[in-house]
């Protein structure tokens, strides 16, 4: 089910109705949750509801077992055992299902073996890297005592919160399992501002991300026969296309979230408004990347014992984070390269860590500020034509194909190869920058924005609602799948 559908559409405020009603009474609320949620899920596959039971209850009993054991002085290693063999059931689970073929393709392409080692047709269950990493948060953060372990009911809505459950944000149990466990009192104000942030996310999905889609899935499709102009604006528009549909999936799950009363942490804080690559990380899937430093990076030791430690650790972590994107060595060499970046950074003693936004007490930001925003705007559009390619050799023919003389030719093909694509969404674009630089120092676009002057009257911010949800109804680029689920 996805958050553009009408399905969803009807769903959600089903569950809203009934959840509220239910509110004096918090276990069956929860129950409700539980329920609702796997009915949600069940929306693409029903087959898949066993395997996100299974690791919900694996890591429910892993946790109970962990503190079980904990209260016992002649039992002091098997908290630790328990925790290891929930790591490696989890992490297998999730091998199998995404990473058996690209194993087995890798070892028969090092070996000559292609004729004797023959892949599997597996189906990739939806959310798998989001839920699995959520498994894993619960039985660690129960070992380190971070947290006490819960009854099944809330584990299984832990793990299996609908609004977060396909594409994150990947909360942390510290955050959310307190707010599971306590009543919930409806908040009129919280509940507007969700629907604010569920609206302007469904604008960057359906209007920004998905006509982007269209130009891109049409480039790529036939890249090899595209000026080098084309090639190139396909890429921005890739840069563009990808902001708007995870930014505006995660604002459309922290905004469902709201409905129900839960606070979900901020996933995206306009990253491209960044001065360096070391702030962009700050700002861009900040749920995954403060996961990896909590649970990779800090266990490694972080940045205690020496740059150069400091160093090893950074490139482990984006290998796997470039690994944990996709099952291919493009998401690797993504990962890498974005490693390089940050590891660049500090041997030039440049890793700025910023403490306020760009141009925070400024309308507008100076040229230096322009000038860093536009390097990290085109680093990261190189990134993202690793991402994009299917495989390396695709990302190689494709750069290939920018640099011809084409890219540098003011000619009619730079708009091709659909034009009537290219001019509304650039109208689109320019509007969401300057939307969004205005609210850069709020989590999202339009929060708190009865606080503008040209705002303050009630019925001009529902005209301005109105309008936003007719652009999105004229403009809609067509039912594309969020890109984050195919991870």
């Amino acid at each position: 089910m996805l958050f553009n559908s009408i399905e969803f559409a009807i769903f959600l405020p089903i569950v809203f109705i009934i959840y509220w009603l239910l509110s004096k009474n918090l276990k069956l609320q929860n129950i409700f949750v539980v329920l609702a949620s796997y009915v949600f899920y069940a929306w693409w596959d029903y087959r898949f509801l066993l395997l996100l039971f299974g690791m919900s209850f694996l890591s429910w009993g892993s946790g109970w077992l962990i503190t079980h054991h904990t209260l016992h002085i002649t039992h002091k290693g098997l908290p630790k055992l328990w925790l290891t063999v929930n790591i490696i059931l989890n992490l297998s689970i999730l091998a199998i299902f995404k990473y058996y073929n690209f194993f087995v393709s890798s070892f028969a392409d090092l070996f000559g073996l292609q004729n004797s080692i023959h892949s599997l047709k597996i189906v990739l269950p939806l959310g798998i890297s989001f839920f699995t990493f959520q498994a894993i948060s619960y039985v660690v953060d129960v070992y380190k005592r971070k947290i006490d372990p819960t009854n099944l009911i809330d584990c299984l809505f832990y793990i299996g919160f609908f609004p977060k459950l396909l594409a994150g944000p990947i909360e942390r149990p510290t955050n959310l399992i307190p707010q599971i466990q306590k009543n919930r009192v409806f908040e009129y104000n919280l509940a507007v501002d969700g629907c604010r942030q569920m609206l302007w996310g469904l604008f960057k999905k359906v209007v920004i991300a998905d006509n982007c889609a269209l130009y891109v899935n049409q480039v790529y499709g036939d890249y090899t026969h595209q000026s080098g102009s084309t090639l190139l604006l396909s890429a921005i528009l890739y840069t563009i296309q990808i902001y708007g549909d995870f930014s505006g999936y995660s604002d459309m799950a922290i905004g469902s979230a709201k409905l129900l009363g839960f606070r979900f942490r901020d996933n995206f804080l306009f990253p491209y408004f960044s001065r360096n690559m070391n702030e962009f990380w700050h700002r861009w899937h900040i749920s995954l990347n403060t996961w990896f430093v909590d649970y990779v990076y800090i266990p490694l030791g972080g940045s205690r014992n020496g740059k150069w430690h400091t160093i090893r650790n950074i490139m482990i972590v984006f290998l796997l984070s470039g690994l944990w994107h996709g099952a291919d060595w493009s998401f690797v060499a993504w990962g890498a390269y974005h490693g390089l970046l940050l590891v660049l950074l500090i041997l030039l003693n440049r890793n700025t860590k910023y403490e306020h936004v760009v141009a925070y007490d400024r309308a507008l930001p100076s040229f230096k500020e322009v000038g860093q925003m536009l390097l990290v705007f085109a680093l990261a559009t190189f990134g993202w034509m690793m991402f994009r390619a299917d495989n390396m050799s695709q990302f190689v023919d494709y750069i290939g194909g920018m640099w011809q003389w084409g890219t540098l030719r003011a000619s009619y093909r730079f708009f091709m190869p659909n034009q009537d694509i290219v001019y509304p969404v650039n109208v689109f674009i320019l509007v969401i920058l300057c939307v969004e630089w205005i609210w850069r120092n709020k989590s999202f676009a339009l929060s708190d924005i009865q606080s503008i002057p040209a705002f303050r009257n009630r019925y001009v911010r529902i005209v301005l609602y109105a309008f936003l949800l007719l652009l999105t109804f004229m403009f809609r680029g067509g039912a594309v799948d969020f890109i984050y689920f195919q991870f």
